[in-house]
């Protein structure tokens, strides 16, 4: 090859070699911008943190006290102090579920043990093996017995042991298992407490603890072991139900959470109240809506679309950073 083709050919070979130099460039920062400019717009639809949900449990019966279990989205409407609100999640499945058993072992409880254990045992045989419970004993202080275990199907050995003694701080120890009753698998929670419903020590209110509750969706259900004449249902009682003070401010504590207060003098009805509670956590309907951006207290307002039917879910929650209670 002659010098001036030789010459001519590096010359090509040279231009070739910038242009593709000048290509890699422009691809680079091509990129760089296209990265640049997805790091600043969104891809797509965003979904906000599952914290701004607030999640409620509702039960729904008919006049007749059965459960209605047919119902969609669309049957309910929802309002947030006032405000109708959107749901933004519906569902009615069979999950499992998660309960906390909270035995009274104060001084008052020690001829009524036998009993709350009796109770306890019956909440026990109407739960699956899929299903999971925790033990907790408290007089002025709370125990953990039993933590929480699926298929649990007998009572601790220790709780025939326990010899009631000493004060009772019942709503201390109510709000301190709410906030240990957590689901994260979606299983149905609830506290149930056996009691007879004294208390003598506690720091909080009723009040006080059905907002703890309400705050985590924790219906807190109370199995009072009461005597006949102190059962206000009973032939022999001597008192009417509003002269108790059982069924007056936990009555409203129960009722403000979503669960219940039952007064069990007889095994019947140790039993009958067993079967309800956990016959309704199986047939809630869960729902969720976006919390608030107003901190503080937003009461709730649940209904059907039916008026003939009745719901009872809790009656609000803390938006914020506005809680009355801390532990």
């Amino acid at each position: 090859m002659s010098g001036s083709a030789l010459g001519m050919s590096m010359v090509m070979m040279r231009g070739k070699l910038i242009t593709v130099l000048f290509g890699v460039s422009l691809f680079l920062d091509a990129t760089a911008s296209s990265v640049s400019n997805a790091a600043q717009q969104p891809q797509g639809p965003t979904f906000k943190s599952s914290v701004d949900l607030v999640r409620v449990g509702a039960i729904v019966r008919d006049r007749k006290g059965h459960f209605v279990t047919d119902l969609g989205v669309r049957d309910f409407t929802l309002f947030d102090d006032g405000v109708a609100r959107p749901i933004a999640d519906f569902r009615h499945d069979q999950a499992g579920v998660s309960v906390a058993l909270l035995f009274d072992v104060s001084g008052s409880m020690e001829a009524r043990m036998a009993n709350a254990r009796e109770a306890a045992s019956h909440v026990l045989a109407w739960l699956d093996a899929a299903d999971e419970a925790a033990v907790f004993t408290f007089d002025t202080h709370l125990d953990e017995v039993k933590p929480f275990t699926a298929g649990l199907q007998e009572l601790p050995s220790k709780l025939s042991s326990v010899k009631p003694f000493g004060a009772t701080s019942l709503n201390d120890a109510i709000a301190a298992t709410a906030k240990r009753t957590t689901s994260p698998d979606g299983r149905r929670r609830a506290v149930i407490v056996f009691t007879d419903g004294n208390d003598n020590a506690s720091r909080l209110r009723p009040s006080e603890v059905s907002a703890v509750a309400r705050d985590i969706d924790v219906p807190i259900y109370i199995i009072a072991i009461v005597p006949a004449i102190d059962n206000p249902s009973a032939d022999v009682s001597t008192a009417s139900r509003d002269q108790k003070a059982l069924v007056g401010a936990l009555d409203d504590l129960a009722d403000l959470t979503g669960g219940h207060v039952f007064l069990a003098s007889t095994p019947g009805e140790r039993s009958g109240a067993a079967k309800q509670i956990v016959d309704e956590l199986r047939h809630q309907y869960l729902i969720a809506f976006e919390s608030g951006n107003a901190p503080g207290w937003h009461p709730l307002t649940l209904k059907t679309r039916d008026k003939n039917l009745v719901v009872r879910a809790r009656s609000g929650y803390f938006a914020g950073q506005s809680r009355p209670v801390s532990q």
